[in-house]
Order: structure tokens, then C-alpha cells, then sequence
């Protein structure tokens, strides 16, 4: 980074004296020694703007990390930069700086808390099954999910947050009314192995945003408000970039109004930022969890993701996603269309799908699959499948006829109910 002296509080350049440039240059640069280990080498200059002098001490990235103050010691004098603030390391922030510089990722690392004979790898075997590559015990280790020291092998941390086996797998979301948290219209919290905890999370989201039905000829399509690609990709971004040591959060999901909002606990990884993002920069911090999501072929190229994001939304008429790095969280935000009300004639020609809350719910869902096996369905039947009464089931296939998700057909006894798509 760059200190500049030369500029108030007000961020207006008032320039330094230039009688003394160079003193003050040798001494800054002997603070810094005298101060700090290891040693930091920065690149001191003047800059002049508008006939102002500016002093400018650059700092590169340096390899030794951690970087701290002597006096305090590594435990009480390493410090890092999040936002606009400066905070105390912790020992676990320490403790991945000096990862950093023997260039290893904290989810290779074995843990030596769990046995290895008590996890069932079945989720992992079925996925890499399902596409036809098999999964032996050496894969395994040059997978480094598996580690072996001393004739012993131990699970590494991204084998045990692939099966969901780590503190911190869980994903909250929630939905709310209008555009802030003060009331909420449906909750859940989704663990278990990671491939699970993403499908739920993108059928919770699916639930509770609108649908677009387009009718072709004599089929009709239905697509979603936000894309399911740039939803699916800020999900696996927020799963395999997360800060797996910071205990006791979670990533967090919130359905308004106007976003889709997605927070993911830990900033950009080594001092990476959103200019760098946008430029197709690749920085992984879980380097295991990202490379089995490419093995896997969920993620297609290094550093496409976030840009892949924006152009996807964009192309679809939405605002362009905002990806921020908030104090230590990434707070990405899918942008909802900005009114959902549609022009009765363009409603009827492209069938606008909508509910009374806005979403298609789980009980749609439901009732929908139900006629997707067998054809038709009826009141009774609906009480039986949703155990709701006959009252709540009468109004949920009123309310579906109307928002031409279902036709009626017959009358009193005989009374059934067909998917709009169907005929």
C-alpha cells in the first residue's frame, strides 16, 4: 500500500516543506527498520501536483509474512488493514499469514481431531461416480483430501468441509418482507456435505423469487427473475472462498424485495481487490475445495466467476450485481427487477408467473411435481399431500389457477386440475 503525507483529513493536498525533503525521507525510512520485522524495504518518493510536494512511501507485498512491530512481539504487534480501520491480529489470522508464506492453503492441512474410519465418503464417491472418474485412496491424496504422516493418514480440513464434518458448513437464509431484515416470511438452515448445502441453498432462493413463463408455439418455459447460473455461481463463490477459520459464523442468505443477498464470512484473500476481480484475477483461498469444484466441473474457468456473474445479469435487463468487501465479510447482491408489474397485454402473451407474496412457494412446488408423474390433480389430493384442510387447499388451487399456473377442469365431484404447461 501507499502512505502520502502531504494531505489533510479533508483529503485536500496542502503539500510539505521541501527544505528538509530528504531529511525526512532517511528518517521515515529508519522508523520503519528500527520497527518492524522482518525487514521492510519501502520505495520512498515525491510526487508534485499543482506545484505541491508530496512525500510517498510505497510498500510492496512482501513474502515473510508476518510483518509486525518489535516492541509488541508477533502475538501483540501484527496488525492488519480491513476497510478503513486497523485491528490486532488474532492467532488464527497469524497463524494463516505464515501459511501464506510456505504457500500452503488452510483447508491442506490435516486435522488430527477426527479419524479418518469415522466418515462416510459416500457423497463424495457418488458425485465423482455420477460423471464417470473414480475416486481410489491415491486420488484421494493427490486430491489432498487425505494426508499421510507417519503411517497414519488423516483427513485434511476440505475433506471434512466437502462431507459438511466442520464447524461453520452451515448456510442461513431467510426471507424477508419488503426491503429490510425486521420481518421475516420463511427461515432455514441448511448442513450436511457441501454439495447438498448448495443445491438447498439455491432452491430456497428459487422458491422465493418470481418466474417468467414464456409461451413458444405450444410449450411454455418458464425462467427466473435472476438467473440460476449467476445464482449457482455466486453460491459455489461464497462455499469455496469463505474464511473456514473464523468460528462461529456462517454464510448468510436474505431474500428482500429488491436483492438477493449473499454474505460470505472473510475478505478478498491476500490483499486482493475488486479492480483485481473485475480484471479476471484468480486468487483461491481454499485451493483444495476450489480444485475439486473444477474437477467436478462446476466451476469452467479460473477467474471467470465474478465477471461471469455480471455479464449474465446484465444480459438479462438487471441492474449490474454489486460484490463489496465489507470490514471481514464479501457482500454480493443480485439485483431483483425494479417492478414486477407487467402490462396486461404483455402479461397474457408471455404468462407472467407471480403469487400473492411474490415467489412460486414449496407447496406449489409440490403440487406442480405431482401433476408432472400423474397428470391431474385433485382438492382431496392436495389436502393429503400438503396435510393442509380442505379450506387452505381450496385457496392454494384458486390462487394457482389464477396465477396461471393451473387450469380447472370438470365441475363439483368431478372437479381436477392441470398444469398450465400441459395443455
Amino acid at each position: 500500500g501507499k502512505l502520502i503525507i502531504g494531505v489533510n483529513d479533508a483529503k485536500v493536498i496542502v503539500g510539505i516543506d521541501d527544505e528538509n525533503i530528504y531529511a525526512l525521507q532517511d528518517k521515515i525510512a529508519s522508523i520503519i527498520f528500527d520497527n518492524c520485522t522482518p525487514n521492510i524495504l519501502p520505495e520512498i518518493y515525491t510526487l508534485n501536483i499543482d506545484g505541491k510536494l508530496l512525500l510517498v512511501i510505497e510498500v510492496f507485498r512482501g513474502n515473510l509474512m508476518p510483518y509486525y512491530l518489535k516492541s509488541e512481539g508477533k502475538n501483540s504487534g501484527t496488525y492488519l488493514r480491513i476497510g478503513a480501520t486497523n485491528r490486532k491480529a488474532d492467532f488464527e489470522h497469524i497463524v494463516e499469514l505464515e501459511r501464506q508464506k510456505r504457500h500452503i492453503s488452510y483447508d491442506e492441512e490435516p486435522n488430527y481431531d477426527v479419524a479418518l474410519d469415522t466418515l462416510d465418503l459416500s457423497p463424495l464417491y457418488l458425485r465423482f461416480a455420477t460423471l464417470g472418474k473414480t475416486l481410489d485412496d491415491e486420488k484421494l491424496h493427490n486430491l489432498k483430501l487425505l494426508k499421510t504422516e507417519h503411517g497414519t493418514t488423516y483427513p485434511t480440513n476440505s475433506l471434512l468441509i466437502l462431507l459438511g464434518k466442520f464447524e461453520n458448513c452451515t448456510v442461513k437464509c431467510a426471507r424477508f418482507k419488503g426491503t429490510t431484515m425486521e420481518i421475516f416470511i420463511d427461515k432455514k438452515e441448511y448442513s450436511g456435505d457441501i454439495f447438498s448445502v448448495l443445491e438447498n441453498t439455491q432452491n430456497f432462493i428459487l422458491n422465493h423469487i418470481n418466474l417468467r413463463g414464456e409461451i413458444k408455439g405450444l410449450y411454455r418455459t418458464d425462467t427466473y427473475e435472476i438467473p440460476q447460473v449467476a445464482l449457482r455461481e455466486a453460491l459455489i463463490n461464497a462455499l469455496i472462498h469463505r474464511d473456514y477459520i473464523n468460528k462461529g459464523r456462517d454464510i448468510k442468505v436474505g431474500i428482500y424485495d429488491d436483492i438477493v443477498n449473499i454474505v460470505s464470512p472473510g475478505s478478498f484473500p491476500n490483499t486482493i481487490t475488486s479492480q483485481d476481480i473485475a480484471n479476471g484475477r484468480s486468487e483461491a483461498r481454499n485451493k483444495v475445495l476450489a480444485n475439486i469444484f473444477k474437477e467436478l466441473g462446476l466451476i469452467e474457468q479460473w477467474g471467470s466467476g465474478i465477471n461471469r456473474i455480471k455479464a449474465i445479469c446484465i444480459s438479462e435487463g438487471l441492474k449490474e450485481p454489486k460484490i463489496e468487501e465489507k470490514n471481514d465479510f464479501v457482500d454480493v447482491e443480485l439485483f431483483r427487477p425494479q417492478s414486477t408489474k407487467m402490462d396486461d397485454k404483455v402479461s397474457d402473451s408471455i404468462g407472467y408467473v407471480s403469487d400473492s407474496v411474490g415467489y412460486r412457494n414449496e407447496q406449489e412446488e409440490k403440487v406442480l411435481n405431482f401433476i408432472k408423474i400423474n397428470g391431474l390433480i385433485t382438492s382431496k389430493q392436495v389436502e393429503e399431500l400438503l396435510q393442509v384442510k380442505e379450506a387452505r387447499a381450496r385457496k392454494l388451487l384458486k390462487q394457482m389457477c389464477e396465477n396461471n399456473l393451473l387450469i380447472k377442469l370438470g365441475s363439483a365431484r368431478s372437479t381436477h386440475y392441470k398444469a398450465v404447461s400441459d395443455e
